[in-house]
């Protein structure tokens, strides 16, 4: 719900404000590409986390997981590093009316990022001991959800200029 008003928010602001446009082309490209294929590559060891929960190889899925976590973590770390170059750059949250949006996008979708895999431990754990094998399921729906979210707002907050 959240993200679909700031979605709607976005764009009645975009087509009102064509200055929207140069202040979007500040943004790193490149990087958002790069974060699109790290969840993208989460989301399928977290398919692949839950056919071994499937199978009852809650060993394996653990492991899964755990790669799924990392894929977060280095989504995470390479959101830090684009932050830091954009705010050094000028580019804050209190910039203008984009940067604040795209902030407030990003970092949403962040936190959610950091609650899903801090989830997705404590399932992993109780995956090793082969507990709870039916959770690996529900916490890669979730997950799936936050890289659909990041899927919209890749091409709104990169490639939309």
């Amino acid at each position: 719900v959240i993200f679909g008003g700031l979605l709607g928010a976005y764009l009645m602001h975009r087509i009102g404000h064509p200055e929207w446009a140069e202040a979007a082309s500040h943004t790193q490209t490149w990087i958002g590409a790069v974060n699109t294929f790290v969840l993208l590559t989460s989301s399928f060891t977290a398919v692949l986390a839950h056919q071994a929960a499937e199978k009852g190889k809650g060993k394996e899925a653990a492991k899964l997981l755990a790669f799924t976590i990392l894929g977060a973590l280095t989504f995470l770390m390479i959101k830090s590093y684009e932050w830091t170059i954009e705010i050094m750059a000028g580019y804050t949250i209190t910039a203008n009316t984009f940067w604040s949006f795209y902030y407030t996008a990003a970092g949403l979708h962040a936190l959610h990022v950091i609650a899903g895999a801090i989830i997705m431990g404590f399932i992993a754990v109780d995956a090793y001991r082969g507990r709870e094998l039916h959770r690996v399921e529900i916490i890669g729906i979730y997950w799936h959800f936050v890289d659909v979210v990041w899927i919209f707002l890749f091409p709104l907050l990169y490639i939309a200029k």
